[in-house]
């Protein structure tokens, strides 16, 4: 087996099944493959035994690598994870954003830190278990393209990647579906073939989002106010609040209610009983920020694809320059609960171009709007 530095690659192993068979398979290609689980996150204990839920996710990251009989280094990157990831979306959740805390893991641990401890050993590749594709675009960039599996891609998560990065990254499984890389764990005697697939916020996992917030930044009772000015409900933080939301309410009566806004200064959430309220839709909404994966805009305005949440269907619409580091996209049609903070990312066909967080939104129905991030319902 080739030991030089193009043959050799560190795989991220989480001790999933996606991420064992990324190793597998660049085992069974001859590669030099070196196994590194990162410990990012102790503070979430273990949902079934209360114990600390990274070591038991590092003990089966250790049988796949005995298995595989590849070397396995554990990388503790808590501090960082920690100052980089969590605190800053605390402080965006405490602002009233809805933060994606998985892009920035991805951009600034995983394909970060992880790649220049790669570098220290020598090692110029990384690969993950992330279900997308890379290719080599007619210009010399590479192009991060969806996974076969277009239910499980994950480009959403990956979007603000630099170029230098995806040069040196691998993502073994993104040709194949998530059923193709179950049965070839099975096939390998892997024994997290059937192991569940993680959910819940990068390397913390599942959480009470609301008590995890409220841990940092401490218990507000404020009200909940319908938009005819009625107090109808109490929560004990508006923070962890999204729009369109309707479930952890508590809002007494039967009728299902959905927020629409919050007021941090007033520490007061707004809700509507109508499903189809014009405040839960928007047609034009404001990014900052942008990342063009390509390493430089295109010649604005264009036609393209976006989604605001992982596996939403891509929507189309026109892209337009906002100013310096800003778009404004423009939907064909209207989009329910886009939220600030949350991440709006931009595709041609197969092919993601970038994005950034959405920093305000206009209204589906009205013509002054809110692209300003304005509440739409305070005086």
């Amino acid at each position: 087996m080739s030991e030089s530095g193009e043959r050799r690659i560190m795989v991220a192993m989480s001790g999933g099944v996606d991420s064992s068979v990324a190793a597998a398979l660049l085992v069974r290609q001859g590669h030099g493959v070196v196994g590194a689980f990162m410990k990012n996150w102790s503070d979430t204990p273990d949902p079934v035994t209360g114990g600390c839920g990274w070591k038991r996710e590092l003990e089966d990251a250790q049988v796949v690598a005995a298995l595989l009989d590849i070397p396995l280094v554990v990388l503790d990157f808590e501090a960082e994870y920690r100052q980089e990831v969590i605190d800053p979306m605390v402080r965006e959740y405490a602002s009233g954003r809805t933060p994606n805390p998985d892009v920035v893991c991805n951009r600034v641990v995983k394909f970060g830190l992880f790649r220049e401890r790669a570098a220290r050993l020598g090692i110029t590749r990384v690969a993950t278990g992330h279900y997308a594709r890379l290719r080599q675009g007619g210009s010399g960039r590479t192009e991060l393209r969806q996974a076969r599996d277009t239910a499980k891609d994950q480009t959403y998560f990956l979007h603000r990647l630099t170029q230098e990065q995806l040069s040196g990254a691998v993502f073994p499984v993104g040709e194949m579906t998530k059923g193709e890389v179950r049965q070839a764990a099975r096939e390998m005697d892997l024994p997290v073939a059937d192991k569940k697939d993680s959910v819940g916020i990068c390397f913390v996992g599942e959480i009470d989002l609301g008590r995890f917030l409220e841990r940092r930044l401490g218990r507000r009772f404020g009200p909940i106010i319908s938009l005819d000015g009625r107090v109808v409900g109490l929560h004990r933080g508006a923070a962890p609040f999204t729009i369109g939301q309707r479930h952890g309410l508590r809002i007494g009566g039967g009728k299902p209610y959905f927020v629409v806004d919050k007021d941090m200064a007033r520490n007061a959430v707004y809700v509507t009983s109508a499903d189809r309220d014009d405040r839960l839709y928007t047609k034009e909404v404001e990014v900052d920020d942008v990342h063009w994966i390509a390493g430089r805009s295109p010649a604005l305005p264009i036609r393209c694809q976006v989604r605001f949440r992982h596996r939403q269907p891509l929507q189309a619409a026109e892209v337009r320059s906002g100013g310096t580091g800003r778009i404004v996209i423009a939907c064909d049609e209207p989009q329910r609960a886009v939220t600030p903070g949350q991440s709006a990312v931009l595709y041609d066909g197969p092919v993601c171009l970038g994005g950034g967080p959405v920093s305000g939104t206009l209204t589906a129905t009205s013509g002054d709007g809110n692209l300003d991030g304005t509440s739409p319902v305070s005086d």
